[in-house]
């Protein structure tokens, strides 16, 4: 039973820190706050996540896990390129965590974050181009990494900027990806 309780601490500090992120961004992520709100001690998220940086670390990590387990799901449920379109709305909540957390990182740690993010997403887009493709509503020229550089913008967006400019060049981008 301690291993189960363990895991669910676990995830509880995970979830906490994943809202705290997204809401206010990694710079004011306090761990007593997350102990709290998660119903942990903090020697417990210590045991977990003994830095700050290991917690956003993990948050980055499931991000990316549960961005690429989405494909599928949509896919099962909505035709291709209404299955990239709606992965991309989930892309932008991504990077609004992904700018976040790597904003607050050391370069090393983020060079591992980025090296492990790459291929597991360029997998997923693969994945929804070639059933777009499949299904003749992907042209045939579109690759993942083509589609990697024209997402990576939104890493780059500033607070001001989030609301007015993610969304709308997604769908330029599925506009693009669209078979004539």
């Amino acid at each position: 039973m301690a291993r189960k309780d363990a895991l669910e601490n676990r995830a509880r500090i995970i979830e906490v820190a994943r809202r705290e992120v997204a809401a206010s961004g990694p710079t004011e992520l306090k761990l007593n706050a997350v102990a709290k709100e998660a119903g942990v001690g903090q020697g417990t998220l210590y045991r977990h996540f003994p830095t700050r940086e290991a917690l956003l670390v993990e948050v980055y990590r499931q991000e990316v896990d549960e961005l690429v387990e989405l494909a599928p799901r949509l896919l099962e449920t909505h035709e291709p390129l209404e299955a990239l379109s709606r992965w991309f709305d989930r892309v932008v909540e991504y990077a609004r965590v992904k700018r976040g957390v790597l904003a607050a990182l050391e370069a090393s740690v983020w060079r591992d974050l980025t090296n492990h993010s790459l291929g597991p997403i360029g997998d997923t887009i693969t994945l929804l181009l070639d059933a777009g493709r499949a299904a003749g509503q992907v042209r045939d020229d579109a690759d993942a990494s083509d589609v990697i550089v024209l997402i990576a913008y939104l890493s780059r967006l500033s607070d001001d900027e989030w609301e007015r400019r993610a969304y709308g060049p997604m769908r330029i981008v599925v506009d693009g990806l669209r078979r004539g």
